[in-house]
C-alpha cells in the first residue's frame, strides 16, 4: 500500500490521499500524522472506497510523516462513525474526532509527572498557598490541574514546590487497572430477576446481536440483571460500555459495581482529569479496561474487545447532544451494538415511546420486572389538588403534605420534596417597577440560585451575583423571585448548585444513606438512580410545570420524571407514599400518575402522537439557522424556507424566530420538518441545503430527531 486516503481534522477540507514512505506500515483505521501546508494536521486512514475524493496523481502526493502509537480505529467503529454522521447529517470529521478524544493519549504509552502534598509543616504562608493546603488534600495531578483544582497560578504550585510543600510523583500513563472479578458477590437474585439475567448472559456468551428493552419498576433489583451480563463478558475476557445520564449518577454507580465486582470501572466523563482521560482511552483501545462506565461521549471510545452495551435510565433527554454533532446516545449504542454483532441492554423504569415502539414491532426484545425485589411495595400515590388544598399564604407546600412531613420527622424517617426545575426561580424581578432580569446574550430570563446567591442563564451560562437593589429603581430590598422557591426548613438541597462533582454526589449519599439527612430538597438531579431504604415520602410541589412551554413531548417527559421521583419512596421495608400538587388533576398525565396505570398513558400518547404523525409514527427534523446579525439570520432562513421541496410525504413549516430567538450573542430562526416515517428525511435534508450558499457570519444546523425545540 503506497497510497491511502485519510480523513483529516479540518472542517473546511475533505479526505485527502497521501504517499506512504518506504517502511511504514498503515492499514485503514490507522491514526496518523500528515503534512497540511506548513503544518502538521492529525487523520486516520480510511478504506478509499468508502469515501470519494479529488483524484491526485501520484508524483504530487505529500508522504505521511509518522503513524501515532496507537491501535487502529476497529472496523466496526469506523463503520459506526459513517452511521452517525450519515444518519445525524454531520461532517463525518467531527464524528471521528469524538472517537480521538485525548489527545494526550495519541503520543504512546510513557510516564507523566504529577505532584502531591508532602504534610509539611507550612510556616507561614501566603493566603493563595493557604487555598492550595486546604483543596488539594488527597489530590494528585500536573501542576496545571492542581492549579485548576485550587483556582491558584502555575506559579503559586511551582513556588510550593520549591518550598517543599508539593513533591513530584513519577506515574506509569498506562498503568493498569486493578482486575474485577466476576464471581466476587454473586447475589442472590429472585426467581424473575434470575430468568431475566439468564436472557442477557445467553446473549452475551452468543456474541450477536440482541437489542434488548429491560423495563422495569423502580426498586425491582435491574442492576443486578445485567450486572449477571458484565460478569459473563469478563470472564469471557470482554469489554463492557455502561452508558448513564449524568456524572452525579456515577458515584453511586460505582460503589455499587464495587460492591459486586471488588474494584471500581474505569470512568469516563467531563470531570476527569486530562491524566486520568488518557489512561482510560489507551486501557479502552488496547483491551485492557474491563468495564467502562461513561457518559454519551464514552460511546465513541475505541474498544477493542467489546462485548456488551448497557444503556441505563435510557429513557433521559440528556442522552441527546443538543450541539455539534446532535446524536442520540440511545439509538447510536444500539447502532454501534449492531456493528459490533453484540447484545446492548436498554434499562429503564419508565421507556421512551420509541423504545416501546421498538418493542412493539420485534425489533427489541422486551424484558419485564413488574415487582421491586425482596417484597417491597410501590408506594401509594395521592394526588392534591391545590385548588382545593391551598397552600397558606407565601407558602408553597399544601397542608396535607406539611402533615406528612411532620410525620416522616416524628418517626425518624426521609422525606424528599422535589421541584421539576432548575434553580430557586425562573424569574426576579422589582415589585416596585416591574424590572425583570434577562440575560444580555440570549431571549431568556435570569434564573436565581439562592444557594450560590448567583442569578444564571441556563442556556449561555452567564451569571452575575444577585443584586441587594433594582437596576432601575435603585431601591433596595425591592427584588422578589417569582417561582415555587425551596421551603425553608430542609437539611439538604440536591441541585446542580450543589452536586457539582462526582464526589460531591457522593458524598451527599453517605450522609442520606448513614441518616444524616432528614429531608432532601430536589431538582431533576433526584429523580433517578438514588436508593435510601429509610425514604418513605415524597413530595411533587409543581407537578404541572413540565407540561408548560410547547414541548411536544411534554406529557411523557412529565410522567417519566414524576414516576421516577415517585420511585424513591419506600424502597425498604417501610411503605412509601407520594402526594402530587397540582392544579390540574384531570390532565391525563396525572390521572395516570394517581392510578398507576402507565400502559393506558402510553396508549393514549401513542394513539395522540400516531394522529399528529409525531414520533415514532412519523419523523421530525429541524433546521436551525444563526447569525450574531439579526437581518443576515432572517434573509438565510427565508432563503432556505423559499427553496424547500414540495413533496407529499414531507411538511415543512417555518421558517420563524425560534422560542429562544437570541442564543449567546446570535439570533435564531427555525424550521420544522415533519414527515412520514418511510421518507428519506435525510437525503431530502441533503439535497435542499448543499446547492444553497450562505453568508461567513451564518450557522447552519440540521437536528434530526430533536428533543430541543427552544
Amino acid at each position: 500500500m503506497n497510497r491511502v486516503r485519510c480523513l483529516v481534522f479540518n472542517a473546511a477540507l475533505g479526505p485527502l490521499d497521501y504517499r506512504v514512505p518506504a517502511g511504514m506500515e498503515v492499514e485503514p483505521g490507522s491514526v496518523v500524522l500528515a503534512p497540511l501546508g506548513p503544518r502538521q494536521i492529525i487523520g486516520v486512514v480510511w478504506e478509499a472506497e468508502r469515501l470519494p475524493a479529488t483524484e491526485v496523481p501520484e508524483n504530487k502526493l505529500r508522504p505521511l510523516l509518522q503513524v501515532l502509537p496507537v491501535p487502529p480505529l476497529p472496523a466496526p467503529l469506523r463503520r459506526l462513525i459513517e452511521w452517525t454522521a450519515d444518519y445525524y447529517l454531520a461532517p463525518l470529521a467531527a464524528v471521528a474526532r469524538m472517537a480521538l478524544s485525548s489527545n494526550a493519549a495519541l503520543q504512546g504509552g510513557g510516564t507523566v509527572t504529577e505532584y502531591r502534598l508532602t504534610g509539611r509543616e507550612p510556616g507561614r504562608i501566603t493566603p493563595q498557598r493557604a487555598i492550595a493546603l486546604d483543596l488539594l488534600h488527597d489530590q494528585q495531578a500536573t501542576i496545571r490541574e492542581l492549579s485548576e483544582i485550587a483556582g491558584v497560578s502555575d506559579g503559586v504550585l511551582r513556588g510550593m514546590v520549591n518550598a517543599g510543600l508539593l513533591e513530584a510523583v513519577v506515574v506509569d500513563s498506562d498503568r493498569p487497572y486493578p482486575p474485577a472479578d466476576p464471581h466476587h458477590a454473586a447475589p442472590d437474585l429472585s426467581e424473575q430477576q434470575a430468568e431475566v439475567a439468564a436472557r442477557f448472559v445467553d446473549a452475551v456468551k452468543a456474541r450477536e446481536f440482541r437489542p434488548f428493552l429491560l423495563d422495569g419498576v423502580t426498586g425491582s433489583g435491574k442492576t443486578e440483571t445485567y450486572f449477571e451480563a458484565i460478569a459473563t463478558a469478563i470472564a469471557a475476557g470482554q469489554q463492557v460500555l455502561v452508558l448513564l445520564p449524568e456524572i452525579a449518577l456515577t458515584e453511586t454507580f460505582l460503589k455499587r459495581f464495587e460492591e459486586r465486582f471488588g474494584v471500581p470501572p474505569v470512568t469516563w466523563h467531563s470531570s476527569l482529569k486530562a491524566s486520568e482521560r488518557r489512561r482510560a482511552w489507551r486501557a479502552v483501545s488496547l483491551g485492557v479496561a474491563q468495564v467502562l462506565v461513561g457518559a454519551r461521549s464514552a460511546l465513541f471510545l475505541p474498544f477493542a474487545n467489546l462485548g456488551l452495551i448497557v444503556v441505563d435510565e435510557a429513557h433521559e433527554i440528556s442522552f441527546k447532544q443538543d450541539d455539534g454533532v446532535r446524536y442520540n446516545a440511545r439509538d447510536v449504542a444500539v447502532m454501534r451494538a449492531r456493528f459490533e454483532a453484540t447484545p446492548v441492554i436498554l434499562a429503564s423504569a419508565t421507556p421512551a415511546l420509541e423504545s416501546l415502539q421498538m418493542a412493539e414491532q420485534g425489533r427489541y426484545e422486551r424484558v419485564v420486572l413488574p415487582a421491586r425485589f425482596g417484597g417491597a411495595t410501590m408506594p401509594d400515590i395521592r394526588v392534591l389538588d391545590l385548588r382545593i388544598d391551598q397552600p397558606e399564604r407565601n407558602h408553597w407546600i399544601a397542608p396535607p403534605l406539611v402533615e406528612a412531613l411532620k410525620d416522616r420527622l416524628d418517626k425518624g424517617e426521609q422525606s424528599l420534596l422535589f421541584l421539576n426545575r432548575r434553580g430557586f426561580a425562573p424569574l426576579t424581578l422589582c415589585r416596585a417597577c416591574g424590572y425583570r432580569f434577562q440575560c444580555p446574550n440570549c431571549s431568556a430570563w435570569l434564573v436565581e440560585h439562592r444557594l450560590s446567591r448567583r442569578l444564571a442563564c441556563h442556556h449561555c451560562g452567564h451569571e452575575v451575583p444577585t443584586p441587594d437593589a433594582c437596576p432601575e429603581w435603585h431601591e433596595p430590598d425591592c427584588l422578589v423571585a417569582c417561582g415555587p422557591g425551596v421551603p425553608t426548613a430542609r437539611v439538604a438541597l440536591v441541585t446542580s448548585d450543589t452536586l457539582t462533582s462526582p464526589a460531591k454526589a457522593a458524598e451527599f449519599v453517605e450522609q442520606a444513606s448513614a441518616g444524616a439527612i432528614d429531608v432532601i430538597v430536589g431538582t431533576q438531579l433526584v429523580t433517578k438512580g438514588y436508593h435510601f431504604p429509610e425514604l418513605t415520602l415524597v413530595g411533587v410541589i409543581d407537578a404541572d410545570m413540565g407540561l408548560e412551554g410547547g414541548d411536544l413531548r411534554a406529557a411523557e417527559r412529565t410522567y417519566q420524571q414524576v414516576a421516577q421521583v415517585a420511585g424513591r419512596a419506600g424502597r425498604g421495608v417501610k411503605p412509601g407514599e407520594v402526594l402530587i400538587q397540582t392544579r390540574h388533576p384531570e390532565a391525563a398525565v396525572i390521572e395516570a400518575l394517581a392510578s398507576g396505570d402507565r400502559d393506558a398513558f402510553y396508549a393514549a400518547e401513542a394513539e395522540a402522537r400516531r394522529d399528529a404523525g409525531a414520533p415514532p409514527f412519523g419523523r421530525w427534523a429541524a433546521i436551525i439557522v444563526s447569525s450574531e446579525d439579526e437581518a443576515e439570520a432572517r434573509d438565510a432562513a427565508r432563503g432556505i424556507g423559499g427553496s424547500a421541496p414540495r413533496l407529499d410525504d414531507v411538511l415543512i413549516l417555518g421558517p420563524a424566530p425560534a422560542p429562544l430567538s437570541l442564543l449567546r450573542g446570535r439570533y435564531r430562526y427555525r424550521l420544522l420538518i415533519n414527515a412520514r416515517r418511510s421518507s428519506e428525511i435525510q437525503r431530502v435534508i441533503r439535497e435542499w441545503l448543499e446547492p444553497l450558499r450562505f453568508p461567513p457570519g451564518v450557522r447552519v444546523a440540521v437536528d434530526i430527531d430533536p428533543y430541543s425545540f427552544v
